[in-house]
Order: structure tokens, then sequence, then C-alpha cells
């Protein structure tokens, strides 16, 4: 892990360095090049733009605010959603209180969000955890102290500690034994330790809740790789306190992209699903879009792999990267529920709001109440096809799990709101990507190298904390540097 951070590192000075210096360019008169290359080129046809971004979540929003502080304004961001976000949103409960209804902690490691969020003059607060969650087994209720993960089984996450140190996050494929490692899901690896009831019920709900799946869809090797992202250590990744869900944003996760948006102004474009790209191999690329065509000298594609299976490619990608798009795992939409209340009320109970069901419609609910608790807020993640879609009957049959949990209180919430991920829009075809086995080696390779001018940007691309909100920044960072330094190339006239 040092050694990756130390690249890390690395990274964000070259960054640094690289806005600095077009940056100064660009208070000489540039549109994003140096003097010494626009020496070297004919000039430029201003109705051709350098960068165009595909996608208005956290990634290319970061990637158009870093062209602009190096002084490129030839950009847009084309968002096909009515709103930026991506894969946050903010649920408004009144009088100022939002509950996140898509991505919403950070945590320790987690640094690119971290300092996202105080430039951006956004506060952080802890989330709740103090108290035991309720585990519900058929008829049996059972409380229990889970503030460090689910998983208590310390010699089994040791193991997976242990391994994961040889599996870089940023390429598992490239692990030494990631052959090996690759053809197993963790749901088999699991089961070769021989392992309690108890703690299949603790990987199952772990596993469920990080990627989507159970234990028997997802890759050992890509967990392997999640784990190392977080310091080799699976009570990182899993944790509240000390861990990957620690913290929350003041104003929910979304106020991160409607305060980058806000100050990007007309450059962020809504309603504008992009659905063909032309001449990505060429020097200038066109993108067909529900508003006209546009023209662009670097595409950052900040979206799911799998959302590029809904634009066309004219001429087609390369064989490794549009079978990496037709293979990409897009099954973990998931479904997020809030019930609102006047108060938080079992935490009179010793009770931290956590609600673990090990067979039926709910997977996990939280306290996910603002700071002050000035509401009690209890969010669920639901299994899908578990619980109808009817806000009546889902509330009702939400409130009764959590009544037998916490008591009759959990009967009478003031709110509810319900929101499936899945059936939204056809923008958000999954919030997470759970790797099966023997992905990563077939497809891995593929990820993040430029094809022509397509740079691929987005969470998915991250070389730490992929899948989660710091991946997305991260992302982005690397995307806008990439479009920058393709930018400062001699080029052929266009």
């Amino acid at each position: 892990m040092d050694a990756d951070l130390d690249e890390l590192s690395t990274q964000s000075r070259q960054r640094r360095l690289l806005l600095q210096a077009v940056g100064g360019a660009a208070l000489a008169g540039g549109l994003g090049v140096t003097g010494r290359a626009m020496a070297q080129t004919q000039p430029l046809d201003t109705s051709i733009l350098d960068v165009v971004i595909i996608g208005a979540g956290l990634s290319g929003l970061t990637s158009a605010r870093d062209l602009q502080a190096a002084g490129c304004e030839s950009f847009v961001v084309l968002e096909a959603r009515d709103r930026v976000g991506g894969r946050t949103l903010n649920h408004d409960l009144g009088n100022g209180v939002i509950c996140e209804a898509g991505g919403q902690w950070i945590g320790p490691g987690q640094t690119s969000i971290a300092d996202l969020a105080r430039q951006l003059d956004v506060a952080t607060f802890p989330t709740y955890y103090k108290g035991k969650a309720v585990y519900l087994i058929d008829e049996v209720t059972v409380q229990e102290d889970v503030s460090d993960g689910p998983n208590s089984n310390t010699d089994i996450v040791a193991k997976l500690n242990k391994l994961a140190e040889g599996v870089p996050s940023k390429a598992p494929w490239k692990a030494k034994d990631a052959g090996e490692l690759d053809k197993l899901s963790i749901g088999q690896w699991l089961a070769g330790q021989g392992i309690s009831n108890v703690d299949k019920i603790g990987f199952n709900m772990s596993v469920s809740l990080t990627f989507g799946t159970t234990p028997a869809g997802m890759g050992l090797l890509h967990y392997l790789a999640m784990i190392n992202s977080s310091d080799c250590r699976l009570e990182k990744l899993e944790g509240v306190q000390g861990g990957a869900q620690e913290s929350r944003l003041v104003g929910g996760s979304q106020i991160l992209s409607l305060k980058m948006a806000q100050a990007l102004g007309e450059k962020v474009r809504l309603a504008c699903p992009v659905r063909k790209i032309v001449g990505w191999d060429r020097d200038v690329v066109e993108l067909h879009t529900d508003q006209g065509i546009m023209r662009t000298r670097q595409v950052i594609a900040a979206l799911s792999p799998a959302l590029c299976n809904q634009i066309v490619f004219d001429p087609p990608l390369p064989s490794g990267r549009a079978e990496l798009h037709r293979h990409w795992p897009a099954h973990a939409p998931m479904r997020k529920t809030v019930h609102v209340y006047e108060r938080p009320f079992w935490r009179d109970q010793g009770l931290n709001g956590q609600i673990v069901q090990v067979e039926g419609p709910l997977i996990w609910a939280f306290d996910n109440s603002p700071e002050d608790g000035s509401l009690g807020v209890l969010s669920g993640f639901v299994r899908t096809g578990q619980l109808p879609h009817d806000p009546k009957t889902a509330q009702d049959t939400l409130s009764a799990i959590y009544a037998s949990a916490m008591g009759e209180q959990a009967l009478h919430p003031i709110q509810f709101h319900d929101l499936d991920w899945g059936k939204i829009d056809p923008w958000s075809l999954s919030c997470i990507s759970p790797m099966p086995p023997g992905f990563w080696t077939q497809w891995g390779e593929y990820l993040t190298p430029a094809v022509g001018r397509m740079i691929w940007s987005g969470t998915e691309t991250a070389q730490i904390w992929a899948g989660a909100m710091d991946g997305a920044v991260r992302a982005g960072h690397r995307a806008a540097m990439e479009a920058l330094q393709a930018l400062l190339q001699p080029r052929r006239n266009a």
C-alpha cells in the first residue's frame, strides 16, 4: 500500500504542476494550450471545443472544475438527466433538512472528496452509531454492538486482509495470484474456511450492502482489491467509527455537485444525452446529442462503462474496450427508503437505529437523522423484488419490521420516501458494480487506457476507493490531467 500511496502522491503533484503550467499559459491568451504548442499548430477553430465531458456527476464536474482552474474555458459538460449529481441525490424533508437518496458517506483515507468538500465550504458531521443494532432472525430479536462492522470472525477478516496486501486496487488483474483468486467467488472462498452460520449472515449482509450482490456472485479478486483500497483492512471498508461510513456531508452528498455546477454555469447542459460519437479516432470528434452535434478535440466519458452501451460509436471501439462495456455488471441498482419520525426515539432505548433482517425485504436500516436530531430518520436498503412499489404498502411493510425491532412508535412515520435506482431513469442502471469471478483477469487491462480521443473516467476507474464518491473525485482529477496533457501535445491540423 505504501508504494501505491507514494505513486498517488506523485500523481497529485504532477496534476498541480500541470494545472499551474496550463493556467499560466491561459493568462497569456491561450485556449488551454501553451504558447509553444500553439506555435506548432494552425490557428484553432473556435467552433471546436477543447473538451466535452459526458456526465455531470462528481467525476465529470470535478474534471470540469480542474479544466477551468487551468484556464481552459473551451469545454462543456453534457448530462443526460435533468439534474446534476449522478448517483448522489438528496430528499428534501423540509425546514432545511435533507436525507440522502444515493451515495452519502466518507471516511478516513478518502482524502480527495474531503478536500473537495473543504474547497466548496461543505462541512461534515459524524454518522450516528452509538448503541446496539437489532438483528431479526425469524421471530427472534437479537441486539448486538456492530460499530466495527458486521463481520465478527477476526480470523477470517485477518486472512482476507493478508490476502488483500497482494492485490493492488488500481490493477487487481496484475496481482501475483490473480488467475487463481479470480476463479473464486467470495462465497466459494468462505465455504472453504468452514465459517459458522452467524458469520455467513454477517458476510451476506455486508457484501450485499457494499456490492449489491450475494457472496456467491462477487469475485474474490475484486473483494480483495476493495479491501486493499482501504489500507488492507476490511474493518475500515465496512465500519462506521474509523471506517468508510464514518461521516456525512452537511447539506447532503448532492450538494457538492450542485455547488460545482452552479460555479460552472451554462457550461453544464442538462437533458442532453449523447446518442452517438463519430470519429473518436480522429483529431476532431463529433458528439450527436439531443441538443445537436458538438465537435471537440478530447472527450472525457465520466459515466459507468455499462452506460456506454447506450452510445453508438462510429467507428466501433476496439474489441477489448467494447467487450468490457458489454460484460460490465449492471445488476445492482439498489433501492433506498426513508422513514421520517418526529424524533429519533430509538436512541432512548440504547439503539443506534441499525436493523438487519436476515430473511425478508429489508437488508439493513440505519439512523440517518440530521446532526441536531431535530427529526428521526431511518433509511433502509431493501432487497430487489421483495418490497411492493405501492408507496403505502411499502411504508407499512417496513414500518412493521421496524416496530418489531424498536417498538410501536415505528408504526407512525410522518414522511416516507422511496427511490428504486433501477427505475428512476435510463441513466442509473447500477449504483455499484458487483464484479463477478473471472472479470478482471479477462477485461481489466482495458479499463483506463484512452482510446483515440476518448478518456475514460467515473468512479469505476479510480485507483483507490473505486465505486465510492471519493473514487469519483479521484477519477475526475486524473481525467482532467489526461485531457490537458493531450491538448498540450502538438496536433495535426483539425
